[in-house]
Formats: C-alpha cells, structure tokens, sequence
C-alpha cells in the first residue's frame, strides 16, 4: 500500500486546512481562502526581495571581480554558463515540477523522483563532461573544455537537490527558499569568488563560486526540507511524473527557441551591429518582464496547485492575479515607452539613439510578455502541460515568422514582428487558462478595463511632465526622476479618489489583503 508523504508542522497546514474545510463549513472554506491568499502575497514579497538582493549581490560581486580578473576569463565563463543554462532544461525531465503539481503525493512518488533526477543529473553531466572538447572546438575556444567540465558538477548538485526544493515549494516556503538562493549566491559570488581571484586563481575563482552556491544550496535544502531518500523506480511512479514532466520539458524547450530565434534572424540578415542594437533594447524591456515573471511563477504555481480541483478558487486566484499584473504593468510600460529617450541615454549613454525605437515598441509589448506567464503557472498546475506545449511550439513559429517579416523594416520592424508574436501566445495561452477556470472573455477583459483606465491618466500625466520637461533642456537623469514623480503621484491619487474606476474590484481586494498583512507582522513581531 503506498504510503501518504507527510510535511512536518506548517508545512502540511494548506492540506491539513483543505482537508478539514469538508468538515467546518463554508467559514472554514474563507479562512483556508484568506490564508493562501496571505501566503501568496508574503511569498510575492520574500521572493521578490530575494531577487532584489541577488541583483545587488550580483552587482557588488562584479565590481569587485572585473578589478581582479580579464574580460577572457570572463568570457570563458559566459561560455560555460551558456552550456550550463541549455543542459539544464533537460536534466530532470520536469519531475520537480511534477512534485509540486500532483493533487495526491506518495511517498513512492518522491523516491522516484529523486531517484531519477539523480540518475538523470548523473547523465546530464557525463554527457556534458565527455562533449566538452567537441563543444570547446564547436565555439573555437580552446581553453573551455576544463571549465565546461569542472561546471558539470553543478548538474549533480541541482539533481541532488531537485526533491527537496519542489518540497518546499509544495509546502508553499517562500521565505525560507529565498533566504537560502541569496545567501547561497552571497557566499559564492561575494564572499568565495574574490578570496580565490586575489589567491591568484584567474578564471578557476569563478568556477569555484558557482560550485559553492550550487555544493552548500544542496547541503541546506537537504537539511532544512528532509525528505525519502531511499532509491526506488517504480514503473507507474515514473509513468505519472514522466507524464506531466515530458510536457513540461518540451514546453520548456520551446519557449527557450522563443527567446533566442528573433536575435538569430537578426544576427543573419541585418548583421552584428543591429543585433547589438536590438539585444539591448530586447534586453532592457524583457528583463523586468522575466524578473516579474519569475516572481509570480513561484509562488502562484504551487499556490494554484494546491487548489486546482477546486474550480471557483481557482478561477478567482487567477482573475484576481491578471487584474493586479495588469494594474501594475500597464502604466509602467506605458511610462517606458514615454521616456525611453531620456532612459536610453542614462543608462547606455550617448551614440545608442537606435535603441529607443525598438525600445518603445516593446515597451508596449510588456503586459503581453508578463501575463502570459500567469497562464503558464495555471496551465501547468492544472497539469495541462501538453496543450502548454503545443501553444508555446506555435510561438516560436509566430516569432520566427514575425522577426523575417519585420526585418525588412530593419530592428524596428522585428520589434513589431515580436511584440505580434508575444501577442498571439498571450491570447493562447488566456484562452488555455479561460478553458480550465471556467472563466469568460467578458471577466477576462473586464478585469484588464482598470488598468486601462489607470495607464491612460498615468500616461497622460508622464507624458505632459516630459514635454514640458524637454522644452526646458533639463538633464535626461532630471527628466526621468520627475516623470517618475509625476506618474506615481497621478497614480496614487487617481486610486485614492476613486478606486472603483482605477483599481477595480480586483484590485481593491488585493490592496485590502496587502494592507492587512501590516498588523499581521507588528504581532509576529512583539515579544512573546
């Protein structure tokens, strides 16, 4: 008989609360509402503010480590991460994932799982050992092949650790996760890599900082997420989690192509110096949208999972998610693409005019480009991952299409072409998570209408402050902190009079919880 895996204490309360719900009534049904609802939040803010740690561990880490070491040692390592971030799609086949999305979890399911994700990181970096010379030549750098298979540890650490993490994100740990990614970061990139690179190692001290964040992220998951360990390999085991994780991994690799085709058609046929351009301006407007993404996707994919037989919440957790992602992205891409001059030269300086055009057409493109990926946390929770796969298989047809269109209209008509393709995964992958909620168009759109409405008084206001602004020569750092002023405090105010119009049902239900969570955290935080 299989045997019900078991999470200690606060760990197992949202099963224990599901569970008891059927029991205590519709009351118990809204505290079980509210507690996740809370503990999606909280995980927002922890994991966001992970990431905003690791931005600055990663950015103190590479002042200090460009002073001590070449831009070939640097780019050899640039090289080792680009073979490292490709095998990683393949390396457990989605049973992490798998894990976390399973309405019922034995414990024969994770010893299957770490069992092959043991097994498959084993493969993964034998593979990736044994090819280095081949890779090396491939890339016509002689002296990667060592670095690519020292880095093939890293595969073994990641698998190692694969259980324990989907764990913990099962058990909806947010805090402790995002403490361990940037402390585990910190020691590596901040503390281990400068101590080797001033010891004299060259290109060998960011090579030992990678595998000291991935060596002690292992040895704290395993420790702080204790689960079955003992190998096993049952056939229906694997059948049930091999299942969800094949779509998942072929989803995966598809919309990786995504991400990369565009830049290719670029390179090929307008040549190195618009890639340049179009890489920077792809760079500024996607990098926020995956740091956002990332965000939502952690916390909202196993949140959801947690409650995706329950149609009625699932639906509200994912209208409620749309309307706040909207309500905060709209007017901040709408705001991007207003003072993208004055942005450009900030931030990349004189003789990058180029830049602002693509810049604020995928600026455009951002809600698109973040939404979609709400539906992507439901589809996958829902464990609809093979109608995923298909839809993300068309997106890459859709950007490779749109980039050779637009690339006779040069950079700014592949910026078009993709901000097209962005768009049609957007509205599949809405239709994908109307199906499974139950959701209509009309509540679709309805939760975006406030949005709309704050965006076209917060860009009104953007808009008004830069030109005035621009007609006084003011410097473009002066420009950008004034707009920035400016939008916030429009925003803030249009909210405040009238929060029906401007944040909508959704939105103001959202604000409550946020603003409930204050009190909340003063009485955790008094003595006894």
């Amino acid at each position: 008989m299989a045997t019900k895996f078991r999470l200690p204490f606060n760990e197992r309360e949202p099963q224990e609360q599901r569970a008891g719900s059927f029991a205590r009534g519709e009351q118990g049904v809204s505290n079980i509402r509210q507690g996740l609802a809370r503990r999606s939040v909280v995980g927002m803010f922890w994991t966001g503010l992970s990431m905003g740690a690791l931005a600055v561990a990663e950015v103190i880490a590479l002042l200090v480590l460009a002073r001590l070491l070449s831009p070939n040692e640097f780019g050899l390592y640039a090289a080792a991460l680009v073979i490292i971030k490709l095998a990683t799609i393949f390396e457990n086949l989605g049973v992490a994932p798998a894990i976390v999305q399973r309405p019922e979890l034995d414990e024969r399911h994770l010893r299957v799982g770490f069992t092959l994700s043991l097994i498959l990181s084993l493969v993964i970096a034998g593979l990736v050992w044994l090819t280095a010379p081949a890779i090396a030549h491939a890339m016509r750098l002689a002296d990667l092949a060592p670095i690519v298979r020292a880095t093939s540890v890293v595969f073994i650490c990641q698998g190692v650790a694969l259980v324990a993490q989907a764990v913990a994100q099962r058990a909806l740990r947010f805090e402790w996760l995002a403490a361990v990614d940037a402390i585990c970061f910190a020691v590596g990139f901040v503390i281990a890599g400068p101590i080797l690179a001033l010891a004299g190692f060259g290109i060998w001290a960011l090579v030992g900082a990678l595998m000291t964040q991935n060596f002690l992220r292992t040895i704290v998951l395993l420790v702080g997420q204790p689960h079955p360990k003992r190998p096993l390999l049952e056939r229906r085991a694997i059948s049930e989690l091999l299942y969800f994780g094949g779509g998942f991994t072929i989803a995966r690799v598809c919309n990786y192509l995504a991400t990369q085709v565009d830049k290719l058609i670029v390179g090929r046929w307008l040549g190195a110096e618009a890639l340049g351009i179009y890489s920077l301006s792809s760079q500024l407007m996607t990098t926020p949208a995956v740091i956002i993404g990332q965000i939502l996707d952690r916390v909202l994919f196993p949140t959801m999972a947690l409650v995706q037989q329950e149609p009625a919440r699932l639906a509200r957790a994912y209208r409620s998610a749309v309307a706040a992602c909207a309500l905060v992205v709209l007017p901040a891409s709408l705001v991007v693409a207003i003072a993208a001059p004055e942005l450009v030269q900030v931030l990349l300086g004189q003789g990058w005019d180029a830049v602002v055009a693509p810049l604020q057409i995928l600026a455009v493109g951002m809600l698109f480009r973040t939404s979609y990926k709400l539906s992507d946390s439901i589809s996958r929770a829902t464990g609809v991952v093979y109608a995923r796969a298909w839809r993300q298989a068309i997106f890459v047809v859709a950007v490779a299409a749109g980039a050779l269109l637009g690339h006779f209209w040069g950079v700014t008509g592949v910026a078009v072409g993709v901000v097209a393709a962005v768009m049609t995964n957007f509205m599949l992958m809405a239709h994908l998570s109307l199906r499974v909620t139950g959701i209509g168009w009309s509540a679709f759109i309805g939760a975006h209408v406030p949005a709309f409405a704050l965006a076209a008084v917060v860009g009104a206001s953007a808009w008004i402050a830069a030109d005035q602004l621009r007609q006084v020569h003011v410097m473009p750092l002066v420009l950008l902190f004034n707009v920035a002023i400016a939008a916030g405090a429009t925003g803030l105010v249009s909210c405040w009079l009238l929060p029906s119009l401007f944040l909508g049902r959704d939105g103001q239900s959202m604000l409550r919880l946020v603003a409930g969570l204050a009190p909340a955290w003063l009485r955790r935080s008094r003595p006894g």
